[in-house]
């Protein structure tokens, strides 16, 4: 069943189109077995979140330069660490983030819009956020790397910025790169998300949220608070 956030996305997709849907890419595309133009198999949807504040994705839906709309490509815990004693920091964003918690988002082509939900465990509240996916973003995901030199194997690989990452923070923040297995990441945006006003599960929870942090993050949260402002 297609959600109400669903529809949302699609619609605005539309309005920001205006119903001209295609793709004008060059570079090294070629047609895989589903049908995609990408110089790879799939492309990768992934999430983080800073140090101790915890997030719960209801949903992420994506919609490729087709139009196609690939409804819950992820959900669930996003990536996150929790150093014991209070020793991490959740300020800012890491200089090289990681791939996030996710999956492949198999048979899309590039995305062009990105709808997200998801419930900041750390306040606790709900948000969404559409993440618009401008064409110079598409054209890096195409590019082919060749001769690249990989300092974690110290090998030189073929590679491509086909991982995605999108990064959540309490007060509504989404943070978004495309980095590639060794190539360095490229910021797309900052984009501030929306309460979500029906509350968490778009309402059907009588306002109950998947859990509380767990009992580091909590600590961390008693002690030194929420660090607003900071991503």
């Amino acid at each position: 069943m297609i959600t109400s956030g669903l529809f949302m996305a699609i619609n605005r997709l539309k309005a920001l189109l205006g119903g001209a849907l295609a793709m004008v890419l060059g570079g090294c595309s070629h047609v895989n077995d589903y049908g995609a133009e990408l110089p790879y198999d799939a492309w990768r949807l992934g999430f983080l979140a800073p140090n101790y504040m915890e997030v719960w994705i209801e949903t992420a839906n994506v919609v490729d330069v087709k139009g196609r709309v690939f409804g819950r490509a992820m959900s669930g815990i996003a990536a996150i660490q929790t150093p014991p004693n209070l020793r991490g920091n959740p300020r800012g964003w890491p200089k090289r983030p990681g791939d996030g918690k996710g999956k492949y988002v198999w048979r899309a082509d590039v995305p062009r819009l990105i709808y997200v939900r998801w419930q900041s465990l750390a306040e606790p509240q709900t948000y969404e956020a559409f993440i618009d996916i401008p064409e110079a973003t598409r054209n890096a995901m195409m590019e082919v790397k060749q001769d690249t030199y990989c300092r974690a194997t110290k090998e030189r690989i073929t590679d491509h910025r086909e991982l995605l990452v999108i990064g959540l923070a309490p007060g509504g923040i989404a943070k978004t790169w495309i980095r590639g297995i060794c190539l360095d990441p490229i910021e797309v945006s900052r984009v501030q998300g929306q309460i979500v006003k029906k509350g968490p599960y778009d309402g059907l929870s009588d306002g109950h949220y998947y859990r509380p942090p767990n009992q580091e993050s909590q600590a961390y949260i008693d002690k030194f608070g929420i660090p607003y402002g900071s991503w």
